[in-house]
């Protein structure tokens, strides 16, 4: 497995990526590891280990490269400035990073994210036609847009590959209810999708550098998640 630092630029923006590669050659299929409010954190880098390992190429994109490499606000405040427009650029300008690589097989793209970054999975599965399988984990304010335009939830009717969820019964963002209500607008559309709910785990359970991680939620979600990816990418 190898990993390195690469840039793309997204609307005359240097956007920082971490790639990791596994040791055979290729094609391979490709993830994109979309990383949550604390940005892109060892746990999303090491995300893209444990995926290199598994036999995928995998991509986690810096979602705060607007503010530049000397912005020292807090990443609450720079997630506050994220919108839903810049957000799909940047997803993309990944995906056809990894589209383009020579030990990528461009027709096998999935993408996973956590928090901030399961709702992108969401909105992502709806604005791209890239992508082949999605997995979201603990997905929040799927219901609400950042900036003008449609929520991701809004945007259910365009999604158009199959995506899995894990939740924490004791997350209140998304909370069971809403799990409940994105589960039946998947089914009010017929998009292909299941979802799993982990007990004792709130938000941030598989993060493993999170207070709220959870061993026991983690050792169940992944297999899940690998299996999913194994069956729509590899098949």
């Amino acid at each position: 497995m190898t990993s390195l630092w690469e840039s793309t630029t997204v609307e005359n923006s240097t956007m920082p990526l971490y790639l990791s590669l596994p040791e055979r050659g290729g094609p391979v299929p490709g993830i994109v590891v979309v990383h949550g409010q604390s940005g892109l954190e060892n746990f999303i880098k090491e995300t893209t280990h444990m995926l290199a390992l598994q036999g995928y190429a995998a991509i986690a994109p810096d979602l705060y490269h607007r503010d530049g490499p000397d912005c020292k606000d807090d990443n609450m405040t720079k997630k506050s400035r994220v919108r839903d427009p810049n957000i799909i650029a940047d997803i993309t300008g990944a995906l056809q990073f990894l589209k383009n690589h020579r030990q990528v097989d461009g027709a096998r793209i999935g993408i996973v994210g956590f928090c901030m970054g399961g709702r992108i999975v969401y909105l992502m599965s709806a604005a791209s036609r890239e992508l082949k399988a999605a997995v979201m984990f603990y997905g929040s304010s799927t219901m609400t847009p950042l900036g003008e335009g449609p929520s991701p939830f809004d945007r259910t009717r365009e999604i158009s590959c199959p995506i899995q969820g894990h939740f924490g019964a004791d997350d209140q963002n998304p909370s069971p209810d809403d799990m409940r209500k994105l589960d039946a607008e998947l089914t009010r559309w017929n998009k292909p999708h299941e979802f799993h709910t982990y007990a004792d785990a709130a938000h941030a359970f598989a993060n493993a550098g999170s207070a709220n991680y959870r061993p026991h939620a983690a050792a169940l979600a992944w297999p899940k998640a690998m299996e999913f990816f194994s069956r729509h990418l590899i098949g």
